[in-house]
């Protein structure tokens, strides 16, 4: 079955790892306080009236991101930034150290095309991943597309989004400094040649390819000056034939009654039948099917949009889809095409008590990958669930399940850790054996750390679980450095995974821990559920519990804690640093949604709605977010805890204002002598498509911020 790209909020984290180093024994260092002198933001009497509550909104004026008074506002703040981060004495050995561990060879796991395999590879400091192709698992790759050498800057991304059925053309999707908007180019894959067609304004879409085209989604083109913050509405389902200008290409599905919904097409593998998911937002759509053989109409298959049904693969009109309905831990069952109703369908793999988190097909056979108290298992069986028998993983960890079409022989997955770099494994469908394909080799001992997960109970009782990592042997004394990273939304599931700057946080004596919070999907649809709308603040009391559990297990203290997240984490750590601002001696709020009330009027915000409900809906829908909206929250004449707010003048996801108007708002309010700073990057976005020197940059910059805010002894010295 081919792949189907879906909207959803991306995952923005602080990367990270560990290594050498006496961690057992952390020094408090006593660093001098910073002068912060900040610019000074002006403010409008702008009100808003919600349900006869009058809402002020003083720096309204900051959300037109083209503005000349707001470019100026961008740079005076990063200049106040940038001269505080320079006066931090070991920024520049923390940089070097970050990018001595950022240099290695990364590998994306290989994908067949014809008798070609395609992998993506950054040699260890390219800004991108360059794509190569080669002859056979054994031929010498060569260069197929090198995205480096596509902006002076090396701001421009790419990635294949589709393949055709004969395996002769590659859909190419190019997006730059970092921006949702993408432009789809065609290649041919004998030839490696670039043909004529180029897409516009296209975002949030695969290329599902029929015949000598392929359907696609678009928006109509934006007015001048409304890129990256208008509102995305006609999400529209398109057809373009190869050859042909994109004006010539056809209209396929449209909803005029609900302009502001997502649309994505799929395309079975046997090319019969075409899936069109229609989507409020993230959470929970319908599905749409047409016969392609008779040119059909396009009827319901699966009703919206309180449920989450996806096609996994078709036997003719017969299909396979994994679904919640009426079993939050999802299942996969057998629908006819000629018979849909819910009561014929026929269950496949069964809901268990473990989260169905994904199902896969390849070679002719069925994957399925469950978490487990949010580490992942996979298994492979027979299209009817029969012959049931669990992948090999390395321990316990991250991976998802290995997809191709069914004539491939060999199929990849990727596994990783926190202490497990991550590895490309071969699997041999006919033995049902893995092998190492590719392997990271980093300068790192996984035996000097020790990873565990623990248990907490949340405010209201509900117990919670927590991946805790640090150094063996480390003491126990509330003297250690934590990040306390999460995210909590969005049914997004955190799970294990390896990052290298994490390293320098534990060779430091410090300790990272990663709670499962609610609103996540990691113990199925009924954790979501306990975690959004109504119920959101679950999350944030989810992660002030993992706070005090860290505090008083005596992992760390108060000012040793920093919290970190990005995108809805963002939201989080806004959320908590101004509900208990007495808790944390760090916040990191990565491109966070930070005004509930405004949130679903920018690009694609509206599609949050499902899950964060809005301003507009009732009165008490409005009372709810305004009690936690981060920027409707500052108290004046409050220590905050030392604060770094981190966005992208490019971000069209969530749109930079959302930042903008809380560092305004934060400087405002803050009373102490720690700084509360926005650093506002250039020429980059939402996180996607980053490169790697804006990545080590930002990093460096981070983690100096964080070991000087928690008087972290810092073990480096500058090169040379």
């Amino acid at each position: 079955m081919k792949k189907l790209l879906f909207p959803a909020l991306a995952i923005l984290g602080l990367a990270a790892c560990n290594q050498e180093g006496d961690q057992n024994a952390t020094t408090n260092m006593d660093y001098p306080t910073i002068p912060v002198t900040y610019p000074q933001t002006a403010t409008e009497d702008v009100k808003d009236d919600y349900f006869g509550t009058s809402v002020a909104d003083p720096y309204r004026w900051l959300e037109n991101d083209t503005a000349t008074n707001t470019e100026a506002w961008v740079k005076s703040q990063n200049v106040v930034t940038q001269d505080y981060l320079g006066k931090i004495p070991f920024r520049e050995a923390v940089r070097d150290r970050f990018e001595e561990l950022f240099n290695y060879p990364k590998y994306g796991a290989p994908y067949q095309v014809g008798e070609y395999y395609f992998f993506s590879k950054n040699d260890g400091l390219q800004n991108q991943s360059v794509l190569y192709r080669q002859k056979g698992l054994d031929g010498a790759p060569a260069v197929f597309i090198d995205p480096n050498k596509l902006s002076e800057k090396g701001t421009a991304a790419i990635g294949i989004s589709g393949v055709s059925d004969d395996d002769k053309y590659l859909t190419v999707s190019r997006s730059d400094a970092g921006s949702d908007w993408s432009e789809v180019m065609v290649y041919e894959v004998a030839t490696m040649k670039q043909m004529p067609d180029v897409l516009k304004w296209v975002k949030f879409s695969g290329g599902a390819w029929w015949k000598d085209g392929f359907f696609y989604s678009r928006y109509p083109e934006p007015a001048k000056g409304t890129e990256l913050s208008g509102n995305n509405m006609n999400h529209w389902v398109y057809y373009h034939k190869l050859g042909d200008p994109q004006s010539s290409d056809k209209l396929i599905y449209k909803d005029d009654k609900n302009p502001s919904y997502y649309h994505n097409a799929q395309v079975t593998e046997d090319e019969k039948h075409l899936f069109i998911y229609a989507a409020p937002g993230t959470d929970g759509y319908a599905v749409l099917h047409k016969d392609l053989t008779t040119d059909g109409p396009i009827t319901t298959l699966f009703e919206g949009y309180k449920n989450k049904t996806s096609v996994v693969h078709n036997i003719d009109n017969k299909v396979l889809a994994m679904t919640d309905i009426d079993t939050p831990n999802y299942r996969l069952v057998e629908v006819d095409l000629a018979n849909p109703d819910k009561a014929n369908w026929k269950d496949i793999i069964p809901e268990t008590e473990n989260l169905l988190e994904g199902c896969s097909t390849g070679g002719g056979k069925l994957f399925a990958g469950y978490l487990e108290k949010a580490t992942n298992r996979i298994y492979e069986m027979n299209y009817d669930g029969s012959g049931k028998k669990a992948l090999a993983l390395p321990g316990l960890g991250s991976a998802g399940a290995p997809g191709g079409r069914e004539s491939h022989k060999s199929l990849f997955y990727t596994f990783t850790s926190f202490l497990y770099p991550p590895t490309i494994f071969k699997y041999d469908v006919a033995t049902g054996q893995s092998s190492i394909f590719q392997e990271t080799k980093l300068k790192f001992n996984p035996a000097d750390y020790e990873e565990k997960q623990v248990t907490y109970k949340s405010k209201d009782g509900t117990p919670v679980t927590m991946f805790v990592v640090h150094k063996k042997g480390l003491k126990m004394d509330g003297n250690n450095p934590c990040q306390l990273y999460g995210y909590g939304g969005f049914n997004v599931s955190l799970s294990p995974g390896f990052s290298t700057s994490r390293i320098m946080l534990l060779e430091n004596g410090g300790v990272f821990a990663m709670p499962n919070l609610r609103g996540g999907g990691e113990y199925g649809e009924a954790w979501h559920k306990d975690g959004m709308l109504m119920k959101k603040q679950n999350v944030f009391d989810d992660f002030i519990a993992a706070a005090e559990y860290l505090i008083a297990e005596k992992y760390t203290s108060t000012e040793r804690l920093g919290i970190a997240g990005g995108s809805n984490g963002g939201l989080l750590v806004g959320a908590c640093m101004t509900q208990r601002p007495d808790l944390f001696a760090v916040a990191l709020p990565g491109v966070g949604v930070m005004d509930m009330l405004r949130y679903h009027k920018f690009t694609v915000g509206k599609g949050w709605v499902p899950e964060y409900g809005s301003s507009e809906q009732s009165a008490e829908m409005f009372n709810y977010l305004k009690g936690y909206s981060p920027v409707h929250n500052l108290k004046p004449g409050t220590q905050y805890p030392a604060t770094m707010v981190t966005t992208g003048d490019h971000d069209d996801r969530v749109v930079p204002a959302h930042s903008f108007k809380f560092a305004a708002a934060l400087q405002a309010a803050h009373k102490g002598d720690s700084p509360v700073l926005i650093r506002i990057e250039t020429d980059a976005g939402h996180g996607a498509g980053k490169p790697t020197s804006k990545v080590i940059d930002e990093i460096a910059d981070v983690y100096s911020f964080f070991f000087y805010n928690t008087k972290t002894e810092v073990k480096y010295k500058v090169k040379g």
